[in-house]
């Protein structure tokens, strides 16, 4: 599912709300998630998940064309861990 996808459901289901309301709604959750992990601030949706920041170390890394070897910087990565409910439901027989 795509954010316009996400929109239009949210829109369907509450037909009281003004499609731009929605919109502005889901943009506004989404800049707040990435504002958050931004700072380094986990952010957890009880039921769904958590999404948090990794750091990893530099290291020395091998370009794959040529085999050379080269330096790759410290860096910061988005992780998300799935919740329990979210877990169970994907895995329910």
């Amino acid at each position: 599912m795509i954010r316009s996808e996400l929109i239009q459901r949210i829109s369907d289901e509450n037909p009281h709300l003004y499609q731009r309301d929605v919109e502005r709604i889901v943009n506004t959750i989404f800049e707040q998630v990435t504002e958050a992990m931004a700072r380094g601030d986990r952010v957890e949706l009880r039921g769904f998940g958590a999404f948090s920041v990794k750091r990893r170390d530099s290291r020395i890394g091998r370009n794959p064309r040529t085999g050379e070897s080269v330096e790759v910087e410290e860096k910061h990565v988005p992780f998300f861990k799935t919740g329990k409910l979210l877990r169970d439901r994907l895995n329910e027989s």
